[in-house]
């Protein structure tokens, strides 16, 4: 079964610095795509960044290239999204999310599984 769990949103001033983390199990984690996605109140989810199996090559929305570093430990398997210079137009509900895939622009795909959520609040 597989399972996704993020940890570490909360509130920030601007300009402050967030680690999230997605908790992966069920599955082997070489063979999976984990992207991180936002969804703000009233807009539609974005996908921010996201890592592939194997290479680890990443990829990384416009909005948040140069602020944000996504990073995977097949060991623990965890994905890490480091959130660093934050916005308050960085507010959104960041979810994680997996689908086994190997090539391709991983932000691009359809993914499978979910995890709940955690709010991420920028605000002075």
């Amino acid at each position: 079964q597989v399972q996704l769990e993020e940890s570490g949103g909360g509130l920030v001033q601007p300009g402050e610095s967030l680690r999230l983390s997605c908790a992966a199990s069920g599955f082997a984690s070489d063979y999976y795509a984990i992207a991180w996605f936002r969804q703000a109140p009233g807009k539609e989810r974005e996908g921010v960044s996201c890592i592939r199996a194997r290479d680890g090559r990443t990829f990384s929305a416009d909005s948040v290239q140069g602020r944000f570093t996504i990073s995977r430990n097949n060991v623990k398997n965890t994905v890490t999204l480091q959130m660093n210079s934050l916005k308050p137009e960085d507010t959104a509900v960041y979810s994680c999310a997996a689908v086994p895939a190997v090539f391709g622009n991983c932000l691009q795909l359809n993914y499978t599984y979910w995890g709940q959520g955690t709010q991420v609040t920028v605000s002075s």
